[in-house]
């Protein structure tokens, strides 16, 4: 079994917490200490996204770490190797977060394969919709990985049953039609309850994290309710944003991912 599928299958009082960071945001070498820092706050899955220059998925803020991170001389190369000495010190399942273009300049085969070899999870590309992902779905079967689609408020009832029944791991809920960023959780929630209702209603598969416009714990509670977690990963990289290079910018990262996780 999977760390995703364990993770998902042990049983819990809390919602699943999964935190996204960009590989080698916003130094090259603070990375894997950043995420054993996060994973001892309370995070339960790290996505770590592959820096692109055209991330379509991703609003300002976002695009603001991926441009940090590649002139910081960072690529699918080195966040796989981020993840290979993330997994010599935790067991926190790792899921990479990109873009099929760098992924193919790599080399399909060599992705997974090397991903896996570094003990990636999970896979997350955006831009790879259900109906071409064959390759890449036989590629993560091939080496032991899980692919996790995503499904919008205009993703239909019948797309739903069909990503549902060809994830892995768990399905990616973005809560609004729109890219990545924080935005008001109480307008997001009001916008969400129905998408939730159809979500619970078509993904009955796979577990449901839903991302996009959680920035606090009062946001989660309010937007993962009824779902199995939520995701954070703009609020994350604000906060990176507003307090490096103070020296104590990794503790203020730390406070602000456990005030997420218990409201305090």
């Amino acid at each position: 079994m999977s760390r995703l599928k364990t993770l998902f299958a042990t049983p819990r009082t809390e919602p699943v917490f999964s935190l996204f960071l960009t590989g080698g945001f916003p130094e090259k070498d603070s990375t894997v200490d950043l995420v054993l820092n996060l994973e001892s706050a309370g995070a339960d899955i790290i996505e770590l996204g592959m820096p692109f220059s055209d991330p379509l998925a991703d609003g300002p803020t976002i695009q603001y770490a991926s441009d940090v991170a590649i002139r910081n001389g960072v690529g699918v190369p080195q966040v796989i190797e981020m993840a290979a000495d993330i997994r010599k010190a935790s067991d926190i399942p790792l899921v990479l977060m990109g873009y099929i273009n760098p992924v193919i300049r790599y080399g399909m085969e060599a992705f997974f394969r090397d991903a896996a070899a570094a003990g990636v999870d999970g896979v997350i590309l955006p831009d790879v919709p259900v109906e071409e992902s064959e390759p890449v779905r036989a590629l993560c079967q091939t080496y032991g990985l899980d692919f996790i689609f995503l499904v919008a408020p205009n993703t239909t009832d019948e797309r739903m049953r069909v990503v549902d029944s060809l994830s892995s791991g768990f399905v990616y809920c973005v809560s609004v039609t729109g890219v990545t960023g924080a935005r008001d959780g109480g307008d997001v929630n009001k916008s969400v309850e129905r998408f939730k209702d159809r979500v619970k209603a078509n993904i009955t598969n796979n577990p449901v994290l839903v991302g996009f416009g959680i920035k606090s714990h009062e946001d989660a509670k309010l937007i993962a309710s009824g779902l199995n977690g939520f995701i954070i990963g703009s609020a994350l990289i604000e906060t990176i944003r507003s307090n490096y290079p103070a020296s104590n910018w990794k503790e203020k990262v730390v406070q602000f991912v456990r005030s997420v996780k218990t409201g305090s």
